[in-house]
């Protein structure tokens, strides 16, 4: 990936933190942010991991429909 590519990837997924609150949930607490996504990581490897993918896909792509 180059570069500008990198970048543009980074602040898409920054967008995406903040768009589910949880910027403002942690009161923009980084240490607590990196933990959450630690533990998100951490259930992903165990059982059922790409189950929990799924349910949280289908999350995400209603809330991007309902932005549309």
């Amino acid at each position: 990936m180059q570069r500008r590519e990198r970048t543009r990837h980074l602040i898409e997924l920054g967008g995406l933190v903040q768009k589910a609150g949880l910027i403002d949930l942690t009161a923009d607490d980084r240490a607590a942010l990196l933990g959450a996504f630690l533990e998100l990581a951490d259930r992903l490897q165990g059982e059922g991991g790409a189950a929990l993918v799924e349910v949280w896909r289908h999350r995400g792509r209603r809330l991007f429909e309902a932005a549309e």
